[in-house]
């Protein structure tokens, strides 16, 4: 029997995706595990495996197709012994989406009597296109045969519903016999003035991109973080001179086994450590319950094109700062490529956003729903510090913890910030 292949859910939040790219075609062997698309999540894009075999026998929703519907039959396989041609014929055809126009559309489109030419023209009595302000009434299929057609479906009077524009309205002006709109039967408008540009249609020369369906689903819950999780921002100045020193020290201890510590790697397990510190800062607002994390899962922002994405160093308060570091490029190059898996970027306690490298000195950044908090870093700058009662130059970063005030009370928050800061200056401690 046909397998009908279904366009899958790649993360919890997915209801579409676009099939970005087929990676096999029709007539194509696969055998479970075997790539068989490019598929572009609310997330990222991400390879879709086959979990059946078989072979190919139709490719039901062509590359490159947006919105597809999770559930959507987008190919048929056809099992070993079937006829492929066979298999593609039977289930084909019932796998096709159905004609989007509305059945009441085509009802009514069929009811319209045609029209006729009457013996004394009486434009009094003609139905005119009626309109919600500037928008002429038309069906859906009117208007994309009007627009196929090169039709003013302005210039129009409809026959259908309530004066509404119908098919044989547009078939009936491409042949010349369409009624027009009568000048005399309605009120002569005021002169209009020229239609004002749109704010972001004035004459600048632009290119326009349609948005993809991570940078809609960006645009979608960050709107969310902000419109329902009531933020607060606490900011303090770290001294990082004893940090960079560690660093060098360790990297060339790690040098022969080829890893490499960023500063950003020591302060995800400074973040790690912290939460595990002050627990009441590792939590999550789930209805009417607060979660506590037994562990400290740290979501790290990483910028790749077209959006952003938040790889996961599970565990990151009981792991060596090796292990994070390889973990962590190892993440990164795979999210850049598309190529992360569901669980290494879904969950996660508490996120981890650095823009020291753009040269950032500080920045509040927004809390990654349903995490409480997420940890913003600045830029490591020499500047004036006091140290031991003297001015001093010194390499200072700011960090900032924006906390979900609904789950963490902002003396919860000070003493995570507290703690982050006293690991920082005295990286020793967090890996004890």
């Amino acid at each position: 029997m046909p397998i009908n292949l279904q366009m899958p859910a790649l993360s919890p939040t997915m209801e579409e995706g676009t099939l970005a790219k087929w990676l096999v075609k029709e007539g194509d062997e696969v055998a479970s595990g075997d790539l068989l698309a490019e598929i572009e999540t609310d997330k990222a894009t991400m390879e879709f495996e086959a979990v059946d075999e078989g072979t190919i026998a139709k490719i039901v929703v062509a590359e490159g197709t947006d919105n597809v519907k999770v559930g959507e039959v987008i190919a048929i396989i056809a099992e070993e012994g079937e006829d492929v041609a066979e298999a593609g014929k039977e289930d084909g055809s019932s796998a096709k989406a159905p004609e989007p126009e509305p059945a009441v559309e085509q009802v009514a489109e069929k009811a319209a009597p045609t029209p006729e030419k009457p013996s004394e023209p009486a434009p009094a009595e003609t139905p005119k296109a009626t309109s919600d302000g500037n928008r002429v009434k038309a069906s859906p299929l009117a208007r994309r045969l009007a627009e196929q057609k090169g039709v003013d479906l302005g210039a129009l009077s409809g026959s259908g519903p309530n004066g509404r524009i119908i098919k044989a309205d547009v078939d009936a002006a491409e042949g010349g016999t369409a009624p027009v709109k009568s000048e005399a039967a309605a009120p002569a408008p005021a002169p209009a003035a020229a239609p004002a540009p749109a704010a972001n249609d004035f004459d600048i020369p632009h290119t326009s991109e349609k948005l993809s369906g991570m940078r809609k689903t960006i645009a979608r819950r960050l709107t969310e973080a902000k419109q329902t999780i009531p933020h607060i921002y606490l900011t303090v100045d770290i001294q990082l001179d004893k940090l960079l020193k560690l660093r060098s020290e360790l990297n060339a201890t790690l040098e022969p086994r080829g890893v490499k510590l960023s500063v950003n790697d020591l302060l995800i397990k400074a973040l790690a450590v912290s939460l595990m510190q002050v627990p009441k800062c590792n939590v999550s607002i789930d209805g009417d319950q607060l979660k506590t994390f037994a562990r400290a899962d740290i979501s790290v922002a990483v910028s790749i094109p077209g959006g952003l994405i938040t790889p996961i160093i599970t565990s990151a308060d009981t792991k060596s700062l090796s292990t994070i570091s390889t973990e962590m490029k190892d993440l990164a190059g795979r999210a850049k490529d598309g190529k992360l898996k569901m669980h290494e970027y879904q969950g996660g306690t508490a996120s981890i956003s650095n823009m020291g490298m753009f040269g950032i000195k500080n920045f509040d950044a927004v809390i990654n729903p349903p995490q409480a908090m997420i940890m913003a870093i600045g830029a490591g700058q020499k500047r004036p510090h006091v140290i031991d009662d003297s001015l001093q130059i010194a390499t200072i970063m700011s960090a900032t913890g924006s906390f979900d005030h609904r789950a963490i009370d902002g003396a919860d928050g000070a003493q995570l910030m507290q703690v982050f800061k006293e690991l920082v200056e005295n990286p020793l401690g967090m890996l004890a």
